[in-house]
């Protein structure tokens, strides 16, 4: 009871300071909005959707009563805000907008529809569409830090280290996407949320939450790993343990199940723009990617608009992009390291069976009785005896701390039997990281990496255990990672709000 009293405190705690960072983010966007003029005014051309059937659905709006307040919300959408705003308002006009996922949209256009809706006449249709984004990723990032500091409970079994590590998620150097309008938020809330249920045990939830997180980014997808994990834990306990190879084989039947389902949201968006785009038209109108044998929509657009491909962004003039995305990717890289060889020194710990090692303890303690009681008898035969006495008491003593030294080993051996069932958590952790780090250095835009790579939770345990090293260089370390998160925060509201590149 005290224990959960002390998380539920904490949990208030963090939510506190993830609407304290949100505050402090949106200072500091009204203050360099003010300051300096956008490099790019072109998010207020905003045109007439293309299709009439699109329009027909949207709220009617006149003379609005607050122009300026909606001008001024309307301009303050930039970069990809531009369209999800514009998909959520008129759908998927453009083959390069279905790079876009659609859950994003989907609930903007909800909540401007109902929610919001009161919000219309006041400042435009348009304005409210760009609230009901910012609402809603800012909602999200609120839930996506208590599920960070539960799942980190959970991983790491030390309340304090997963404090640390959910301030630094709530000042991450990619915070600016967390409260605009972006899916960072949403997909943070959907994956770390998936991710908590699966190891509290409710796969459903878990199950529902990580194939939506497939619908807010591409990404999402590779959540599927986790149940992959789940089940590879799950049947080697079955044959190991429990000998019993058909519940291991149900275990990885079940849990490749899971995994599809986590696909099937994506999957069903690249179907849905296949119909779209490819059908009803000639066989010479087709896009390229129609003719394919496996029609790959996504990919398709990442490269062929972005120019997104293995080492196609290695050149010399990305070099500035390359020194943007240098400090996560080298704490990603830093991490991995760490928790592989934590990982590494774990496995090499000697292999014990808790169930015989707590069955042994009471049959030591049972021997050690009878051995006093051999002992007291020996004592009493010879008690004339004072060379005889000194014998028996020496050899009882013996006895006693031969037994005391293997009921501490054995009581070793547990500590490093949960040491290594506890660490074992990390594993998927760190493989998924180590993945998307690949992905982002030698495939995308490697700017994005900042972005891409912060919901990572390894990220944030490793800079936390760096701040409480007994190191003197790993704590400058942690400093120094606190200055850079820092420092990303400001760079970020100065550069994205006023349509500058950033990341």
């Amino acid at each position: 009871m005290g224990r959960k009293k002390v998380e539920g405190s904490e949990e208030r705690l963090v939510l506190r300071i993830a609407l304290l960072s949100r505050l402090l983010l949106l200072t500091l966007i009204v203050l360099w909005r003010l300051l300096f003029l956008p490099y790019d005014t072109s998010a207020s051309l905003n045109p007439r959707c293309l299709s009439a059937a699109a329009g027909d659905g949207l709220p009617k709006t006149g003379a609005v009563l607050w122009p300026r307040v909606g001008a001024a919300i309307e301009a303050s959408v930039v970069w990809d805000g531009v369209y999800f705003v514009r998909i959520a308002e008129c759908g998927y006009e453009y083959e390069q907008t279905y790079a876009f996922l659609p859950l994003l949209p989907a609930c903007i256009a909800l909540l401007s529809r109902s929610v919001f809706a009161p919000l219309v006449p006041i400042i435009g249709y348009k304005a409210v569409l760009a609230l009901s984004g910012y609402a809603l990723s800012n909602l999200a990032f609120f839930l996506a830090a208590v599920l960070f500091y539960r799942l980190s409970v959970l991983v790491l079994r030390d309340t304090a280290a997963a404090l640390r590590s959910s301030v630094l998620f709530c000042f991450n150097p990619a915070s600016i996407f967390y409260s605009s309008i972006y899916s960072e938020s949403l997909y943070a809330l959907l994956s770390l949320g998936g991710i908590y249920y699966i190891f509290s045990g409710a796969n459903t939830v878990a199950m529902l939450l990580l194939a939506l997180s497939g619908s807010a980014r591409s990404n999402g997808a590779l959540n599927a790993g986790y149940f992959c994990f789940q089940a590879l834990k799950l049947a080697y306990d079955a044959i190991i343990h429990k000998k019993n190879p058909t519940l291991a084989a149900q275990e990885i039947i079940t849990g490749v199940i899971r995994s599809i389902f986590i696909f099937v949201p994506f999957i069903a968006f690249q179907a849905y723009g296949y119909l779209n785009i490819c059908l009803g038209g000639s066989s010479d109108e087709l896009r390229p990617w129609c003719k394919q044998r496996v029609p790959n929509l996504y990919g398709f657009l990442q490269s062929h608009y972005w120019g997104v491909g293995f080492l196609r962004y290695f050149q010399v003039k990305q070099m500035p992009n390359f020194l943007l995305a240098s400090p996560i990717l080298s704490l990603a890289v830093c991490s991995i390291i760490h928790y592989s060889s934590l990982l590494h020194g774990t496995f090499r710990l000697p292999h014990v069976h808790e169930e015989n090692d707590m069955a042994a303890m009471p049959k030591s303690v049972e021997t050690s009785k009878s051995s006093d009681d051999i002992c007291d008898s020996m004592n009493n035969l010879s008690s004339k005896n004072t060379q005889g006495h000194h014998m028996i008491k020496q050899r009882k003593q013996e006895r006693n701390k031969e037994i005391s030294e293997s009921i501490q080993e054995l009581r070793v051996l547990l500590l490093q039997s949960k040491q290594r069932r506890d660490s074992i958590l990390l594993l998927p952790f760190v493989l998924h990281l180590a993945f998307m780090t690949f992905t982002s250095l030698f495939v995308m835009h490697v700017q994005v990496s900042t972005r891409f790579l912060s919901a990572s939770p390894p990220l944030y345990w490793f800079a936390s255990s760096l701040l409480i090293s007994t190191n003197t260089t790993s704590r400058r370390w942690g400093y120094l990672i606190c200055v850079y998160f820092a420092s990303y925060v400001l760079l970020g509201s100065l550069l994205f709000s006023n349509f500058y590149p950033f990341t």
